[in-house]
């Protein structure tokens, strides 16, 4: 079944386990603190809620930091914790990611042509790659949740960049849904995942149980 899924998958433009590559950049610690379009805890919510979705569902993940011995901080250690066996592509001064060689031969490496991604802050170190990698004919998926900024005035604008470049403005929950595609495969799963981060479906599927 899972053969004649991925088969499948090739004919369509949709999101894929076969054709999908999750980029997250710069979620330190430090950089945490501008944060503020989203609360704290939602935030945070939306960063991992992307990272257990590329888990489940098997994507290859690149994990990138900036200046992480300075103010910026580490990678969260939730992140390292999820992607033990992923080295983290630590930049020695590129603002933007795509200038770092390392991390576009990461990318290009896999043969994904699109590309899931997620950073702090949304209008320099997630635009700025997104700008870039669709330049060079990626399609971009930019999951606004697992992003944040210091506004919700600077966010709006970052979003008018990106989406008028091409990009394609999403969340967390879009994203897995659409790589999920249907509950007989592997459903519990990816409910589980809804469940985990998302309060009010975890609640719709506590009702279901008890029936």
């Amino acid at each position: 079944m899972d053969t004649i899924r991925a088969q499948a998958q090739t004919h369509d433009n949709r999101l894929s386990a076969q054709n999908a590559v999750v980029l997250m950049v710069d979620h330190q610690t430090g950089l945490m603190q501008l944060v503020r379009d989203y609360g704290a805890d939602e935030f945070k919510n939306g960063v991992l809620a992307l990272a257990d979705t590329a888990k489940l569902f098997k994507l290859p993940t690149i994990l990138s930091t900036s200046f992480e011995t300075g103010p910026n901080g580490p990678l969260l250690p939730e992140l390292k914790a999820k992607f033990p066996d992923v080295a983290v592509i630590a930049r020695p001064g590129e603002i933007n990611a795509w200038d770092n060689q390392d991390f576009v031969n990461a990318v290009k490496k896999t043969g994904r042509k699109k590309i899931i991604i997620a950073g702090i802050v949304t209008e320099v170190c997630v635009a700025f790659p997104v700008l870039a990698a669709l330049s060079e004919g990626f399609e971009v998926y930019v999951v606004i949740d697992a992003s944040g900024t210091t506004t919700t005035t600077l966010r709006d604008a970052a979003i008018t960049r990106m989406a008028t470049a091409g990009a394609i403005i999403t969340n967390w929950f879009s994203v897995a849904s659409e790589l999920q595609r249907d509950w007989r495969h592997n459903g519990e799963a990816a409910a589980q995942l809804f469940a985990n981060h998302f309060v009010a479906y975890g609640n719709l599927i506590a009702s279901h149980k008890a029936k």
